[in-house]
């Protein structure tokens, strides 16, 4: 298998707005993940772990309502949740922050710790409408601009830990304002011109530019469990914070455990915590990016 180099994913990062890395996880790492996926998964089906994300509801906040079912796991390195310590130990793994740091063009000391969650399916089908995940649907062309023209400043990803293809993007979105096509369609619309379906086997990962058109369709008869991380960069500064804080990650950050960690990974974990204390104190109330 042809393995894409740091060159060439930052190319396909910067030209499409997403770029995929086939078998990150493999073996015994993957299986681990997989039953710590499963046990949390059952403990939000259940409603015994609150943080979820409830079918019919697309954005935060979320409650979790038995009668609607999740299509998400929240706060997954939360010490409350058990299996915590193994969604830690990946989520600042270098296997992961390399690739990061390539993507990003930066160094561990500009990292920040931001979001870890798991996407499942949903009881009934449920599917995202097309959006830009810190870019209302109103927004004019040049309001879409004045955020589209700034680097992205996060790593945002899908880790798929069985075959996964609900993520619909259309390449190239994340540099220019909706086409009058775009526009006009409606935020429900099956298809638009030059979409692709973002096909996952069990250890792929896909990074991409969360201000990409996308959106997500999710199949009630089919098993996912698929890790939704992103890691900022210290130059998003409050650009980003709306977009991190408003998933309530304040609410448990300073008691994430960083033990099962090697020395060096724990020394960059910290760092990437303080930054994300210092971020969170600096912005005071951040609201909601998106409604609905």
């Amino acid at each position: 298998m042809s393995v894409p180099s740091s060159a060439d994913r930052l190319s396909q990062l910067e030209a499409d707005g997403f770029v995929v890395i086939r078998g990150i996880l493999r073996g015994s790492r993957l299986e681990e993940l997989r039953n710590a996926g499963q046990q949390a998964e059952e403990l939000g089906r259940s409603g015994r772990w609150p943080h979820v994300r409830t079918v019919g509801k697309q954005f935060p906040p979320w409650a979790f309502d038995p009668d609607k079912g999740i299509w998400g796991v929240q706060h997954l390195m939360d010490t409350e949740l058990p299996g915590h310590e193994i969604f830690t130990r990946q989520y600042f793994s270098e296997e992961i922050l390399g690739i990061v740091r390539e993507l990003l063009r930066c160094q561990d000391d500009e990292l920040i710790m931001e979001l870890f969650n798991m996407l499942v399916r949903p009881e009934s089908e449920f599917e995202l409408r097309w959006h830009r995940d810190d870019i209302p649907d109103g927004a004019s062309a040049e309001e879409e601009m004045q955020r589209l023209g700034r680097p992205a400043f996060h790593a945002q990803y899908n880790l798929a830990l069985w075959e996964d293809d609900s993520l619909i993007v259309v390449p190239g979105s994340h540099k220019r304002p909706r086409t009058d096509t775009e526009r006009k369609a409606g935020p429900f619309e099956k298809t638009l011109p030059g979409q692709l379906t973002v096909k996952l086997g069990p250890g792929d990962i896909v990074f991409y530019n969360n201000n990409i058109l996308h959106r997500g369709v999710y199949d009630s008869g089919k098993d996912r469990a698929t890790l939704h991380g992103s890691v900022g960069h210290v130059g998003g500064s409050t650009l980003r914070a709306r977009n991190v804080l408003q998933h309530g990650i304040g609410s448990f950050v300073n008691r994430v455990e960083f033990g099962r960690l090697s020395s060096p990974e724990r020394q960059r974990a910290e760092g990437m915590r303080a930054r994300l204390v210092k971020l969170g104190s600096e912005s005071g109330e951040v609201g909601y990016s998106l409604q609905g």
